[in-house]
């Protein structure tokens, strides 16, 4: 399996997420992790793309990581959240249909 940082590199992410710190390396590692596995709940193993992972996903994934470090907590506040507006239209052409 190819490893998730070789698909996003963190520094790559955090620069997206514009944090210049590493105090919360071990949070966005967790968070880019479940990112991967949401995508491929979608689209399949990212290692079954044989051209590399499609930039989409790779946005996607760095979308759904900043939803997760934006909104730690499953409910909370006044507002709740699901998926960030795009992620899905990131990732409708690659995911896998069963009928």
């Amino acid at each position: 399996m190819t490893d998730t940082l070789d698909i996003l590199p963190l520094a790559d992410l955090k620069e997206h997420l514009r944090l210049d710190f590493a105090d919360e390396d071990n949070l966005l590692m967790g968070e880019l992790e479940a990112a991967r596995g949401y995508v491929e709940g979608w689209c399949g193993p990212l290692d079954d793309f044989t051209d590399g992972v499609p930039p989409a996903l790779v946005q996607a994934m760095r979308m759904y990581v900043a939803h997760l470090y934006a909104n730690r907590e499953a409910a909370g506040g006044t507002s709740l959240s699901e998926a960030p507006m795009g992620f899905f239209d990131l990732i409708d052409p690659h995911r896998l249909r069963a009928f």
